[in-house]
């Protein structure tokens, strides 16, 4: 499976977030994309097309650990986000929520 460490990813870099919808609106990546893990398989249509490998991204890296498995198979270019929402915290990466409230994770 690939991966990649937080710190690698661009702070404007598009990720996908497949977290629930409460976790996303607490507080996500500025760019993320956001499709809950169940959803995926009926919205696989609005993955977009980035450069190299298209990072997922939960709260601790397993639920996007499963959708990079699938994904994978799917043919997609896709990489998990090691530790997930709480690793790109540690790494001090940017968080935004949508409601304007202090990001949590």
């Amino acid at each position: 499976m690939n991966t990649v460490n937080p710190k690698d990813i661009a702070d404007d870099a598009v990720v996908l977030d497949v977290r629930e919808q409460d976790e996303y609106d607490a507080g996500h990546a500025p760019r993320a994309i956001h499709i809950p893990l169940g959803d995926l398989p009926n919205r696989l249509n609005e993955l977009p097309e980035v450069d190299g490998d298209l990072p997922v991204v939960c709260r601790s890296g397993a639920r996007s650990g499963r959708a990079v498995e699938w994904l994978t198979g799917q043919g997609r270019a896709v990489a998990n986000v090691e530790g997930g929402m709480k690793q790109w915290n540690a790494e001090g990466k940017t968080i935004v929520s949508d409601s304007g409230d202090a990001a949590i994770i």
